[in-house]
Protein backbone atom coordinates (compact mmCIF):
# COMPACT_ATOMS: atom_id res chain seq x y z
CA UNK A 1 0.00 0.00 0.00
CA UNK A 2 2.66 2.55 0.76
CA UNK A 3 4.82 1.64 -2.49
CA UNK A 4 1.33 2.28 -4.60
CA UNK A 5 0.91 5.75 -2.24
CA UNK A 6 4.67 6.75 -3.33
CA UNK A 7 3.97 6.02 -7.11
CA UNK A 8 1.01 8.43 -7.37
CA UNK A 9 2.85 10.78 -5.37
CA UNK A 10 5.29 10.79 -7.94
CA UNK A 11 3.09 10.81 -10.72
CA UNK A 12 0.85 13.23 -9.07
CA UNK A 13 4.74 15.50 -8.99
CA UNK A 14 5.52 14.50 -12.33
CA UNK A 15 1.78 16.11 -14.01
CA UNK A 16 2.38 18.82 -11.57
CA UNK A 17 5.65 19.49 -12.34
CA UNK A 18 4.62 19.96 -15.89
CA UNK A 19 3.57 23.23 -15.25
CA UNK A 20 4.69 26.77 -14.46
CA UNK A 21 3.70 27.90 -10.70
CA UNK A 22 1.13 30.45 -11.69
CA UNK A 23 -2.40 30.08 -10.46
CA UNK A 24 -3.95 30.05 -13.94
CA UNK A 25 -3.19 26.31 -14.64
CA UNK A 26 -4.84 25.45 -11.17
CA UNK A 27 -7.37 23.88 -13.47
CA UNK A 28 -5.65 22.02 -16.07
CA UNK A 29 -3.35 20.47 -13.52
CA UNK A 30 -6.54 19.14 -11.62
CA UNK A 31 -8.37 17.74 -15.31
CA UNK A 32 -4.42 15.92 -15.95
CA UNK A 33 -4.83 14.09 -12.53
CA UNK A 34 -8.07 13.22 -12.57
CA UNK A 35 -7.86 11.88 -15.87
CA UNK A 36 -4.63 10.21 -14.61
CA UNK A 37 -5.77 8.86 -11.17
CA UNK A 38 -9.99 9.17 -11.81
CA UNK A 39 -10.45 11.11 -9.10
CA UNK A 40 -8.21 13.88 -7.31
CA UNK A 41 -6.54 12.69 -4.22
CA UNK A 42 -6.41 15.02 -1.11
CA UNK A 43 -2.44 14.71 -1.73
CA UNK A 44 -3.03 16.15 -5.53
CA UNK A 45 -4.65 19.09 -4.31
CA UNK A 46 -2.27 20.26 -1.38
CA UNK A 47 0.84 19.72 -3.82
CA UNK A 48 -1.34 21.65 -6.34
CA UNK A 49 -1.76 24.49 -4.12
CA UNK A 50 1.31 24.60 -3.27
CA UNK A 51 3.30 24.79 -6.41
CA UNK A 52 1.07 27.85 -7.45
CA UNK A 53 1.38 29.36 -4.26
CA UNK A 54 -2.26 29.41 -3.24
CA UNK A 55 -4.44 28.43 -0.04
CA UNK A 56 -5.38 24.79 0.21
CA UNK A 57 -8.75 26.22 0.16
CA UNK A 58 -8.86 27.85 -2.95
CA UNK A 59 -7.91 24.76 -5.05
CA UNK A 60 -10.27 22.69 -2.89
CA UNK A 61 -13.22 25.07 -3.91
CA UNK A 62 -12.27 25.03 -7.16
CA UNK A 63 -12.43 21.09 -7.53
CA UNK A 64 -15.95 20.99 -5.30
CA UNK A 65 -17.19 23.67 -7.73
CA UNK A 66 -16.62 21.83 -10.87
CA UNK A 67 -19.40 18.52 -11.05
CA UNK A 68 -16.62 17.20 -13.65
CA UNK A 69 -14.16 16.49 -10.44
CA UNK A 70 -14.03 14.15 -8.36
CA UNK A 71 -13.33 13.97 -4.84
CA UNK A 72 -13.59 10.40 -4.58
CA UNK A 73 -12.12 7.37 -6.38
CA UNK A 74 -14.19 6.29 -9.21
CA UNK A 75 -14.21 2.94 -10.94
CA UNK A 76 -12.53 1.88 -14.02
CA UNK A 77 -15.82 2.72 -15.68
CA UNK A 78 -17.82 5.73 -14.93
CA UNK A 79 -21.76 4.75 -15.80
CA UNK A 80 -23.62 8.30 -16.57
CA UNK A 81 -27.10 7.95 -16.99
CA UNK A 82 -29.08 10.93 -18.63
CA UNK A 83 -32.04 12.20 -16.41
CA UNK A 84 -33.06 15.23 -18.07
CA UNK A 85 -36.85 15.38 -19.14
CA UNK A 86 -36.40 13.61 -22.30
CA UNK A 87 -34.37 10.87 -20.80
CA UNK A 88 -36.37 10.78 -17.67
CA UNK A 89 -39.82 10.84 -20.02
CA UNK A 90 -38.07 7.88 -21.46
CA UNK A 91 -37.42 6.08 -18.06
CA UNK A 92 -33.84 6.64 -17.30
CA UNK A 93 -35.25 5.34 -13.82
CA UNK A 94 -35.68 2.13 -14.94
CA UNK A 95 -31.94 2.25 -16.00
CA UNK A 96 -30.79 3.30 -12.45
CA UNK A 97 -32.48 0.67 -11.30
CA UNK A 98 -31.52 -2.11 -13.39
CA UNK A 99 -27.87 -1.29 -12.67
CA UNK A 100 -28.27 -1.70 -8.86
CA UNK A 101 -30.03 -4.56 -9.24
CA UNK A 102 -27.01 -5.72 -11.48
CA UNK A 103 -24.15 -3.98 -9.55
CA UNK A 104 -25.43 -3.08 -6.27
CA UNK A 105 -24.56 0.38 -6.93
CA UNK A 106 -26.28 3.94 -6.44
CA UNK A 107 -26.06 6.64 -7.79
CA UNK A 108 -22.13 8.08 -5.90
CA UNK A 109 -21.48 4.57 -5.61
CA UNK A 110 -18.66 2.50 -6.93
CA UNK A 111 -18.41 -1.49 -7.12
CA UNK A 112 -16.47 -2.77 -4.24
CA UNK A 113 -13.81 -4.46 -7.13
CA UNK A 114 -13.60 -0.72 -8.32
CA UNK A 115 -14.88 -1.57 -11.77
CA UNK A 116 -17.89 0.43 -12.24
CA UNK A 117 -18.77 3.63 -10.60
CA UNK A 118 -22.42 4.95 -11.20
CA UNK A 119 -23.58 9.04 -11.59
CA UNK A 120 -26.49 10.98 -12.70
CA UNK A 121 -26.55 13.56 -15.19
CA UNK A 122 -28.80 16.47 -15.39
CA UNK A 123 -28.27 15.95 -19.37
CA UNK A 124 -25.71 15.16 -21.92
CA UNK A 125 -27.63 17.11 -24.80
CA UNK A 126 -28.58 13.95 -26.71
CA UNK A 127 -32.40 14.08 -26.45
CA UNK A 128 -33.05 13.36 -29.42
CA UNK A 129 -31.40 9.42 -28.76
CA UNK A 130 -32.88 9.37 -25.06
CA UNK A 131 -32.43 7.64 -22.85
CA UNK A 132 -28.65 8.35 -23.10
CA UNK A 133 -26.11 6.39 -21.31
CA UNK A 134 -22.54 7.40 -21.41
CA UNK A 135 -19.90 5.07 -20.02
CA UNK A 136 -16.22 6.78 -19.63
CA UNK A 137 -16.63 8.80 -23.13
CA UNK A 138 -18.87 6.30 -25.21
CA UNK A 139 -21.92 7.11 -25.66
CA UNK A 140 -24.75 4.74 -25.63
CA UNK A 141 -28.09 6.06 -27.39
CA UNK A 142 -32.18 4.60 -26.72
CA UNK A 143 -30.87 2.10 -24.10
CA UNK A 144 -34.00 -0.39 -23.01
CA UNK A 145 -33.93 -1.62 -19.45
CA UNK A 146 -32.69 -5.13 -21.06
CA UNK A 147 -30.25 -2.95 -23.19
CA UNK A 148 -28.44 -2.10 -19.77
CA UNK A 149 -27.88 -5.03 -19.10
CA UNK A 150 -26.29 -5.67 -22.42
CA UNK A 151 -23.64 -2.64 -21.97
CA UNK A 152 -22.67 -3.58 -18.62
CA UNK A 153 -22.51 -7.31 -19.39
CA UNK A 154 -19.68 -6.15 -22.33
CA UNK A 155 -18.02 -3.59 -19.99
CA UNK A 156 -17.71 -6.84 -17.76
CA UNK A 157 -15.67 -8.13 -20.25
CA UNK A 158 -13.19 -5.69 -20.17
CA UNK A 159 -13.62 -4.03 -23.62
CA UNK A 160 -13.15 -0.22 -22.97
CA UNK A 161 -15.39 0.75 -26.05
CA UNK A 162 -17.81 -1.72 -25.80
CA UNK A 163 -20.78 -0.80 -28.31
Amino acid sequence: MAEEAAHTEGGIRGIIQAYPREKRFILPLMQDIQKEYNYLPREALLTIANHVGVPFSKVYSMATFYKAFSLTPKGRYNIRVCDGTACHIKNSAVLIDQIYNNLGIKPGETTGDGMFSLETVNCLGACAIAPVVMVNEMVHPKVSSSGILDVIKRYKGGSDDAN
